[in-house]
């Protein structure tokens, strides 16, 4: 837009209990789109997009404070690690070591355990040049969580010229140890209400059935015929009175179809309402899609806002859940002198 000067501004965002400051970074492009990151957790907190009418709007999850952050959420915008998703029972071998880490899902390990990268502040540094971005670091010790070795972790978020958010997460370790990362960032391209009319398009023939708990059984299975094909535009809410589930909605993962490395389409979402559409593409094996389907009112997030069932959906680029436990699934394994490497973008368009 006329007018609008990219840059990145960082402000004061409050502070931890221990009085450590916390900060929240400013993306604007020339377009006059903004992307606000915190430290805490390097979480996505606000994302303002236009709609086909020139209206901006916020298209994100979240909080309208830190206290509020502080108080424990359902994983709002967070970078999510040492492994996302579920640990089966936390426990998993790796070369002859058994290694039991923090359940904190049941009986199970999910997004990195009681005290997570969600939850750990990071260090920014701001990125100005072609596009604007922050540049965010991390060492996990040895033994966080149960995890061996440490891990130093990278992950630098752009907000393009291209209306993109491209996420890009590097990471080296000193031991052998299982590492999976993502984003959690709760997607409304509405700006409000539920997302069930949101027309989803996966590029994903199969995906991991699990069993009652959530975790995968290790077949690989066909999407034809279920009401998990997305691989023709349809309405997220098009099939829930199928899954049969309490609560219902989408806590599934989806294998992606590729034929090589980089960067690959993986989902496309349009509401039709606002016009907005997302793209995402990744160098990932798979894409969680969660549905908000434990939002029961009780989360007042921005704005007085009481988050019911189905407020937000997450695309989380991942490997398989799970998949330290499973030989044939892609492996999470770093080992030393090897770099993680992962890179995830968003496009915003409208129609």
């Amino acid at each position: 837009m006329p007018g609008v000067t990219p840059g990145v501004r960082v402000d004061p965002f409050g502070a931890l209990p221990n009085g450590t400051p916390v900060q929240l970074y400013t993306l604007t492009n020339r377009r006059g789109h903004i992307a606000r990151i915190s430290d805490y957790g390097a979480s996505l907190t606000e994302l303002h997009l236009r709609d086909r009418d020139g209206r901006l709007g916020d298209v994100v999850l979240g909080f309208d404070n830190l206290p509020q952050y502080l108080r424990g959420h359902p994983y709002f915008g967070c970078t999510v690690g040492r492994v996302a998703n579920r640990i089966a029972r936390g426990r998993f071998s790796l070369d002859g070591v058994d290694y039991a880490l923090a359940p904190n899902n049941g009986p199970h390990h999910l997004h990195g355990g009681l005290v997570g990268f969600d939850k750990a502040l990071w260090r920014g540094e701001p990125l100005v040049g072609p596009a604007v971005g922050v540049r965010f670091t991390h060492i996990s010790p040895d033994g966080d969580q149960g995890y061996p070795g440490q891990l130093e972790v990278a992950v630098v978020m752009i907000l393009t010229e291209a209306d993109e958010l491209v996420l890009d997460y590097t990471a080296t370790t000193d031991r052998a140890t299982p590492v999976n990362l993502t984003n959690h960032t709760y997607f409304n391209l509405a700006g409000g209400g539920d997302v069930l009319g949101h027309e989803l398009e996966l590029a994903a023939a199969r995906y991991t059935p699990t069993d009652a708990t959530l975790i995968p059984t290790g077949e690989l299975r066909e999407v034809r015929g279920t009401p998990f094909d997305f691989t023709r535009p349809t309405p997220i809410g098009a099939r829930l009175d199928q899954l049969g589930r309490d609560p219902n909605g989408y806590d599934d993962n989806f294998v992606l179809d590729r034929s090589g490395p980089g960067q690959v389409l993986a989902a496309r979402i349009h509401e039709p309402r606002s016009g907005r559409v997302l793209e995402m593409r990744t160098t990932e094996p798979g894409v969680q899609l969660y549905t908000g389907n434990y939002f029961d009112g009780s989360v007042i997030g921005k704005r007085g806002t009481a988050y019911a069932p189905h407020t937000g959906f997450t695309l989380e680029a991942q490997h398989f859940p799970d998949s330290v436990n499973h030989p044939d699934f892609p492996s999470t394994i770093l080992r030393p002198g090897e770099t993680y490497r992962q890179t995830t973008s968003y496009r915003f368009s409208v129609r």
